[in-house]
């Protein structure tokens, strides 16, 4: 091979390189995610809180301070338009599980039907939302971090029927500034189907009761106006938190 072909082949090569750097960097295309059929879910391990099991609201208060009213019938919470409710207890890292139904009869579209949130810390949040033949933007249905990431995945079931979440979450760590240093992570799985695979946590949800970095938070049920129902919520601490 001689000195021009060398060259044209190393052009060539350095070309393809950027090309390829380039299309990493690019930002990905967003797509309607797929539906599967998601599976049934688990009972609460050993080690657990059990935050509600169906008797009472005696762990949780309202989230601007009182007893939590949300009505409490037949093993269900149901979110009745009183507000959104607070653990007493504050976590950091957890492994939560949660289930929760939407209304059986359909009313709205959009984020007008069946909407709720769980949030870690009371700042990062799970969307709830009836995302079964429902659309909305990517990022603000079923199985998203609101505001941030789509789930990889529709795994909704129909309205009505129970659903759940089991949520493995790391919050970001404190800098000696008070603010967020480094980015904390979120694993879902909705109805057992893995929805978010590890995605980072930097900053609070826009809509989040609380704000600002911190080392530990409450769990908070949103009252979005809707009444969606709760039951069988537990919690684990994790690493550091235990």
């Amino acid at each position: 091979m001689n000195l021009k072909m060398i060259a044209r082949t190393s052009i060539a090569f350095m070309a393809s390189l950027q090309f390829t750097a380039f299309a990493a960097d690019a930002p990905k295309e967003e797509v309607e995610p797929p539906i599967v059929q998601p599976g049934k879910a688990t009972q609460p391990p050993s080690d657990a809180i059990v935050l509600f099991d169906g008797h009472d609201l005696s762990h949780w208060s309202g989230a601007q301070g009182g007893d939590a009213k949300w009505t409490v019938n037949d093993g269900v919470a149901t979110v009745n338009g009183t507000g959104s409710i607070r653990t007493r207890e504050e976590f950091a890292d957890v492994q939560l599980h949660v289930e929760w139904a939407t209304p059986a009869e359909v009313k709205g579209d959009g984020q007008g039907r069946g909407n709720s949130g769980i949030y870690l810390q009371g700042r990062y949040e799970i969307q709830v939302l009836d995302s079964y033949n429902n659309k909305t933007y990517f990022n603000g249905q079923a199985g998203s971090f609101y505001g941030n990431f789509a789930p990889l995945v529709n795994a909704s079931r129909k309205p009505g029927e129970w659903q759940a979440y089991d949520i493995i979450f790391h919050p970001p760590t404190v800098g000696a500034d008070g603010k967020a240093g480094e980015p904390g992570s979120f694993t879902v799985l909705h109805n057992g189907v893995l929805v978010q695979d590890h995605i980072p946590v930097k900053g609070a949800t826009t809509a989040a009761e609380l704000q600002g970095a911190a080392a530990a938070g409450p769990l908070i049920l949103q009252d979005h106006g809707n009444p969606v129902r709760y039951r069988n919520i537990w919690i684990r601490r994790l690493g550091r938190s235990r």
